[in-house]
């Protein structure tokens, strides 16, 4: 009778885990071998199929029709199978591992966190703090929040918010704004990090295009935050993360005129995966939160919050 698996389940899960990434790397260290064991693992499932599954290219290996056509039924078998362990576990239920970035958890998640957790005592959150996109089909994340167009391979998104944003500044240096014109004669804080566009905001109110703007720049987006608040200048920053510090006065919206781009904040989690309770009541509490707070609604508390995250990893 013949073999219906011709290939290790090691083997399966490798070519999938290459196929949505595009390299090795990912899958050696998700499966805890080296990357010669990985391409040891393609070359030998190619042999046993009988055919090739990848084009060896300058910029990594990309899947052929043939196996592009099947990944999505391999990356939803495998999710299956990480949630039937789950189910085993019997604590699949009981415990949120959420991937954020630092700005969007130390901006806005940490201190309306409680919030969730008051209301849905039986769900722990475990925060994982990384600028990396985590492979959200590990079993060890359920979901993860990301800024950008919410387009990424293998990730089904959700938009929460965030495409909103306009200049703010501490209220000191509002003062000097009497127009939109007016920030050529005030620094203006240079994000590198941020994929928001001045151009688009400055189209909007009117002001010159060649007029030029100067001020300090970070690497850092917590850093460019604390700059403003510290009246180093203006910054161009999301509604939603500048709401808190514009509602307890330490920022200003100078000029009043928010644009709205075609990037945000997205709950992403993986294709063809089953959306447990947990991850559906943090869904829906998003919804309703991520509104109220862009209003200008005050957070509760802030120093209850962190204390009821497991934060793991800080790394920007």
């Amino acid at each position: 009778m013949p073999n219906p698996f011709p290939i290790p389940l090691n083997a399966v899960r490798a070519i999938e885990i290459v196929a949505r990434r595009g390299a090795l790397a990912p899958a050696a260290e998700e499966l805890g071998v080296t990357i010669g064991a990985v391409s040891q693992h393609l070359r030998r499932a190619e042999e046993r199929l009988g055919m090739e599954l990848f084009e060896r290219t300058s910029h990594g290996l990309v899947p052929l029709p043939a196996l592009r056509q099947a990944l999505p039924q391999l990356t939803a078998g495998f999710s299956a199978l990480q949630d039937g362990l789950a189910s085993l576990r019997g604590s699949e239920e009981g415990v949120l591992n959420l991937t954020v970035g630092s700005v969007f958890a130390s901006r806005w998640l940490i201190w309306r966190i409680n919030k969730f957790t008051t209301a849905h005592p039986e769900i722990e959150i475990r925060l994982t703090v990384t600028a990396a996109m985590l492979d959200l089909s590990r079993a060890d994340v359920d979901c993860g929040i990301r800024y950008g167009d919410g387009r990424w391979a293998g990730v089904t998104t959700t938009l929460i918010g965030g495409a909103a944003y306009q200049p703010v500044c501490a209220p000191p240096v509002a003062a000097l704004l009497k127009a939109p014109a007016d920030l050529a004669k005030v620094p203006v804080i240079q994000d590198q990090t941020s994929m928001l566009s001045w151009p688009l905001w400055r189209s909007a109110a009117g002001v010159d295009p060649e007029l030029k703007f100067a001020g300090p720049t970070y690497s850092d987006a917590s850093l460019a935050f604390d700059a403003a608040i510290s009246e180093q200048g203006v910054l161009i920053a999301a509604d939603m993360m500048s709401a808190d510090a514009v509602s307890d006065g330490r920022l200003v919206r100078p000029f009043a005129l928010s644009v709205e781009g075609p990037l945000g904040y997205w709950l992403a989690v993986t294709t063809g995966r089953r959306e447990p309770r947990k991850t559906r009541l943090f869904r829906e509490w998003l919804a309703q939160e991520v509104p109220a707070s862009v209003l200008g609604y005050v957070h509760q508390s802030r120093g209850s919050s962190a204390r009821q995250l497991g934060l793991v990893g800080q790394s920007e």
